[in-house]
């Protein structure tokens, strides 16, 4: 059961971990340094939990004890009892879910290990926004994808904000990065995946027509600014478009994730 311990100073060195949440560059350096990240809010942290991710720490307002009662009681991490005023000066910001925890990172998975069994995967190229990240995650998570795949230079799945916008969904889905970005789609080819792409190329086709017939799809997207890389829209097996109204020429690659899931996943297979 964890240890409640109620805390009064800002400043108190055990707080390292929610300090200065704000601050992206210097929480990147931290989380990756002492193998964290951080959970916001009672069904995130709940979630997180669940999933397998060892608790360091709990910090939260004496509202949210009960709610999460159950999960303090299967763990010897300590919950730092503070004000919401207090949590506020630590972390930056106002912690309007009440609550916090401070999780063990694990080993990332193999790409095989991730591909398993999975006939649906989403496989980003630096997307590089934590907003973004978290929806593709929840979208994909909603909308029956197996797995996601990320590029060396994608934003983190499990920096706190990704993990809050996608509801949970990180501790979902299966994900890993790819090691190798060049030839990233090629492979996933040869692992009997048809790889789709997501672009505004002159050959590229309407998405419900690109996906129509695929058995095991990786469907590929591309950063917020240029999109997919011209690499990556070469080595494709197929490339496709969202059909838009006059004007508009593209959404928002979250946007557009759902967009793309919504009719992957009604998509009828040939095998």
């Amino acid at each position: 059961m964890a240890e409640l311990v109620p805390v009064e100073d800002p400043a108190d060195p055990r707080l390292a971990d929610y300090r200065d949440l704000r601050d992206v560059e210097l929480r990147k350096h931290l989380e990756a340094e002492h193998g964290l990240f951080l959970a916001e809010g009672e069904k995130v942290v709940r979630r997180a939990v669940e999933a397998g991710h060892a608790p360091r720490s709990f910090l939260m307002a004496p509202r949210w004890l009960e709610g999460l009662a159950d999960v303090l009681d299967r763990t010897d991490a300590p919950c730092f009892v503070v004000s919401e005023d207090l949590a506020e000066q630590v972390t930056g910001f106002h912690v309007h879910r009440g609550a916090l925890a401070s999780l063990e990172r694990r080993p990332l998975p193999s790409l095989d290990d991730v591909l398993a069994g999975a006939r649906s995967v989403l496989v980003l190229e630096d997307v590089v926004d934590h907003t973004n990240v978290g929806a593709i995650f929840r979208s994909g998570a909603a909308l029956g994808f197996d797995a996601v795949l990320l590029a060396p230079r994608c934003a983190d799945p499990l920096y706190r904000r990704a993990v809050k916008v996608a509801m949970g969904a990180v501790f979902a889905l299966p994900w890993t990065r790819l090691d190798d970005w060049y030839d990233a789609l090629p492979a996933l080819s040869e692992r009997g995946f048809t790889t789709v792409a997501l672009t505004l190329a002159a050959d590229a086709v309407p998405v419900e027509d690109a996906v129509a017939g695929v058995d095991r799809l990786a469907l590929v997207l591309g950063s917020e600014g240029h999109g997919l890389s011209e690499r990556w829209q070469q080595s494709a097996d197929r490339r496709a478009v969202i059909p838009m109204a006059a004007g508009i020429d593209s959404l928002n690659v979250a946007a557009a994730t759902a967009v793309a899931c919504y009719v992957a996943a009604r998509r009828t297979s040939s095998s």
